[in-house]
C-alpha cells in the first residue's frame, strides 16, 4: 500500500489562539501542500488539548521549542500584538518562514527592524491581511485604479464591531492593544490599497478606554495626488457594526460591503454616468486564498501582496494616527 504524500509545507502555530482554526487549520485541510504539524502554548495541557481537538501531530509547552523544531519549516504567529515582532525575529533566526497576524508589529520602528531581517534572509515573511488576497478586493483595487470612476476624490473605509469585554487583551496597552491596532489596521490597509498611494494623516480623534488605549478612532488622510480619505474603526462605540469601503471619483463611486469577510456575504456596487452594476464573487474563504499565496511563495518563490515593506508603510500610518490623536505609540511587549 502506498504511503500518503507528505505535505511539503509544515506549519507550527505559536499560541492556541481562537483565530487559528478558521485562519489556518481549516484552510490547511483544504490545501494538499500544507500541514499544521505543531502547536505551542505556555500551558502544555492547553497545547495538548488544542492539538487533540484539531488533529495536530505535536504539542509544545514552550514557543522556542516549536520555533526550533527541525520538522517545522514555517511558523504562524497569532499571539498578542506586542509579541509579533519578538517571535518573528525568533522564527527568522531559526530559519523558518513566517505568516504573522496583523498588525505586523507594535510600531513602525519595530516593523523596519523585521523588514531588515527578512531582507537579509531567504525566508518568506507575510502579514496576514487575508482580505487582501480575495478576488473581491483585487477587483475593487483594479476598478479604483482603472480610471472608470474618474480622478479619485475621496476614500472612506470602516471596520467597527462591538467588543464590550474590556478585560480582553485587545484593550491592553502592555500588549500593544487598541481599536486602531485591531480593527483599524484593516481600515488603514484598505485606505492604502484603494487610494493607490501612501497617505499622510491630517487629523485624528480617539475615543478612549483609558488615557492610553483607544476604543474607537477616526482619522482624516491626504494622498500625494490630492484626494482625501477617512478611516473609522471601533471596538466599542455608537457605530456598533460597520464593515465597508467607499471610493469616490469625479465620475462615479464604488462601494464595498463586508470587504473583510466576503465569504459571509458581500456586495460590490459601481455607479457611474454609464449606470449602475453590482458584482459578486466567490464565497471561498479569504483565509484559503491567503494560505494559497503563502504556500506559493514558500514553495515556488511567488511574490506576496503583504510583504514587510507593505507592513512598514501600514504601521507608519497607524503611528501617525496615534500621534495626531495625542495617544502614545504602542511598544513591544
Amino acid at each position: 500500500m502506498n504511503e500518503p504524500a507528505v505535505a511539503p509545507l509544515r506549519i507550527g502555530v505559536l499560541g492556541a489562539a481562537s483565530i487559528a482554526p478558521s485562519a489556518l487549520i481549516a484552510p490547511a485541510k483544504r490545501n494538499s501542500e500544507v500541514t499544521v504539524a505543531a502547536v505551542a502554548a505556555r500551558d502544555g495541557m492547553r497545547a495538548a488539548a488544542f492539538a487533540k481537538k484539531h488533529g495536530i501531530e505535536a504539542a509544545y509547552d514552550d514557543y522556542e521549542k516549536l520555533v526550533t523544531a527541525p520538522d517545522i519549516n514555517a511558523v504562524y504567529i497569532p499571539l498578542p500584538n506586542g509579541l509579533h515582532g519578538r517571535w518573528t525575529r525568533a522564527a527568522l533566526a531559526a530559519g523558518k518562514h513566517v505568516l504573522c497576524e496583523k498588525p505586523f508589529t507594535a510600531n513602525t520602528a519595530e516593523a523596519r527592524e523585521i523588514q531588515a531581517l527578512a531582507q537579509d534572509s531567504d525566508r518568506v515573511v507575510m502579514e496576514a491581511f487575508h482580505y487582501r488576497y480575495h478576488p473581491f478586493t483585487l477587483a475593487a483595487e483594479k476598478i479604483a485604479a482603472s480610471g472608470e470612476l474618474g480622478e479619485l476624490v475621496r476614500i472612506e473605509t470602516a471596520f467597527c464591531f462591538p467588543l464590550p469585554k474590556f478585560s480582553d487583551i485587545r484593550y491592553d496597552y502592555d500588549l500593544a492593544g487598541g481599536a486602531l491596532m485591531d480593527a483599524g489596521c484593516y481600515a488603514v490597509h484598505m485606505a492604502r490599497v484603494l487610494g493607490g498611494e501612501q497617505p499622510e494623516v491630517t487629523s485624528a480623534q480617539a475615543k478612549v478606554r483609558d488615557p492610553r488605549v483607544d476604543r474607537a478612532m477616526t482619522a482624516e488622510l491626504r494622498y500625494p495626488s490630492g484626494h482625501t480619505g477617512r478611516i473609522r474603526c471601533s471596538m466599542w462605540s455608537s457605530d456598533v457594526l460597520r464593515v465597508s469601503a467607499r471610493v469616490i471619483g469625479e465620475r462615479g463611486e464604488l462601494r464595498m460591503l463586508n470587504p473583510i469577510g466576503p465569504q459571509l456575504g458581500h456586495r460590490l456596487t459601481v455607479r457611474t454616468d454609464r449606470g449602475k452594476r453590482v458584482e459578486r464573487f466567490t464565497r471561498r474563504p479569504t483565509y484559503d486564498f491567503q494560505l494559497d499565496a503563502f504556500a506559493d511563495a514558500v514553495l515556488r518563490g511567488a511574490p506576496v501582496l503583504t510583504p514587510p515593506r507593505d507592513s512598514v508603510e501600514n504601521m507608519a500610518v497607524i503611528d501617525a494616527i496615534y500621534q495626531a490623536a495625542g495617544l502614545p505609540l504602542r511598544q513591544p511587549s
